[in-house]
């Protein structure tokens, strides 16, 4: 499970919580642009916007779960297990596998418009990247640096696309049912509620917070959405880059997952592996891991970014901690 945000604080700042009961050897890989993206259906891009995100590599091929290019758009692809359906390739069709899509869109779209055109006729098919690694039943947050985010889900209708107004995924439902739930939670509020149960009655509040006692505070993804929209729906501003990264952090910490609280599986938990931030103006990939909450910082544009080879980083995941005595 995950959950992905668009925080515009200024700047856009983009990325994720990676919820996953194991470690798949992710690491921040910089593609620039002129890496060659082979595609299974279409034609090589041999040219292409430089995108940075948190991947694994297989035989020298980036399968990334979430990143941004150099244009400020980015995307992140979420758990969506049992409303996700690929398809065969159709003919008429752009037809794109669905591991190829992040690189697909974020290699030549700039901003979510340009996504949108992209998309018009694509068909996300069910072709694996090898006979060993099956696809993964996702669906993504795409956003530019502007605010504007949309959400892409491939079901058995077909394929849709979304606006979010919120800026916000997690996983199922379906995001047009995340959207109608959130009727149901209108009256949450960070200040004191206003008497509407018995107007007459003086009701006082026993403690601070009252306006908020009805968020749900589980971690499936409903809950974890309504949550977070409202953490990111009232989130401060801040007046420099550390502050709008420190503050994006927040926003993604009051819906991570600690280890042993969500048993997957007899003695397997699901945790936060990571939190990643790119800030879509300047192209710095910020990040922590579970075992090291320092605020760790990649620039897109300390490489050349018109080299043809994959440029990767090692996480750091060495709990680093400031002794002050």
């Amino acid at each position: 499970m995950c959950t992905s945000i668009i925080y515009s604080a200024g700047d856009g700042y983009f990325g994720r919580n990676l919820d996953l009961e194991m470690n798949l050897g992710q690491k921040v890989v910089i593609m620039p642009r002129n890496y060659p993206l082979h595609l299974k259906n279409l034609s090589t891009i041999s040219h292409h916007f430089a995108i940075t995100g948190m991947s694994i590599i297989q035989d020298n091929y980036p399968l990334y779960f979430d990143g941004a290019n150099e244009k400020g758009l980015g995307m992140a692809g979420l758990n969506f297990n049992g409303p996700a359906h690929f398809f065969s390739a159709q003919e008429g069709k752009v037809n794109v596998a669905s591991f190829e899509i992040v690189p697909y869109i974020l290699a030549q779209a700039a901003t979510v418009v340009e996504a949108k055109e992209l998309l018009a006729n694509v068909n996300l098919t069910n072709q694996s990247f090898s006979s060993t690694m099956t696809n993964s039943p996702l669906h993504w947050l795409v956003a530019d640096k502007g605010g504007a985010a949309i959400v892409i889900e491939s079901t058995k209708t077909g394929l849709h696309v979304y606006d979010n107004p919120t800026g916000v995924l997690t996983n199922n439902p379906e995001f047009p049912q995340q959207m109608t739930n959130l009727a149901n939670y209108r009256n949450v509020s960070a200040g004191e509620p206003q008497n509407t149960l018995a107007p007459e009655i003086d009701i006082p509040s026993y403690s601070r917070g009252i306006g908020t006692s009805h968020l749900p505070g589980g971690m499936d993804s409903e809950s974890r959405f309504i949550r977070e929209v409202f953490t990111k729906a009232h989130a401060p501003v801040g007046t420099n880059e550390d502050e709008c990264v420190s503050n994006y952090f927040h926003c993604l910490n009051n819906v991570a997952q600690p280890k042993n609280l969500d048993e997957v599986a007899p003695g397997k938990f699901e945790y936060t592996l990571y939190t990643d931030c790119i800030n879509l103006t300047t192209g710095t990939f910020y990040y922590t891991t579970y075992s090291n909450q320092q605020i760790n910082a990649i620039s897109l544009n300390n490489i050349d970014l018109n080299s043809s080879e994959l440029k990767s980083f090692e996480l750091a995941t060495q709990q680093a901690i400031h002794h002050q005595n």
